[in-house]
């Protein structure tokens, strides 16, 4: 499945107004048999039947689609992003030293003599 251009989905909304934020439409009645309350069965159609195995394949097509649609970050974006994690792991990593450094002095020589 293509990704949709934004000028592609407002034409879609102008053709269905549902989708524009009007009133949803109404659902069509229900057919009934012979006039009693119970609705006719449809037959199934041929594309709701699956052979086996073909679900994992369904699965597959659609996440590569959905993979399409995604916008990767660029190498520099990447980059900047991991100095930045790499940085922050630092600081944190050196901020827990310090307090455990001075909590150690504290018991050590505070509260157990």
């Amino acid at each position: 499945m293509a990704r949709q251009t934004r000028q592609q989905r407002r034409e879609r909304r102008t053709q269905e107004p549902a989708l524009a934020g009007g009133p949803p439409p109404r659902p069509p009645a229900r057919p009934t048999v012979n006039g009693d309350s119970e609705p006719a069965r449809k037959p199934p159609r041929s594309d709701e039947r699956h052979a086996p195995g073909s679900g994992f394949i369904h699965f597959v097509q659609e996440a590569w689609a959905e993979l399409k649609k995604v916008e990767w970050p660029t190498q520099k974006a990447v980059i900047s992003g991991t100095a930045v994690v790499l940085i922050a792991c630092v600081i944190v990593g050196a901020y827990l030293y310090l307090n455990d450094t001075v909590w150690k002095y504290v018991v050590q020589h505070v509260l157990l003599r």
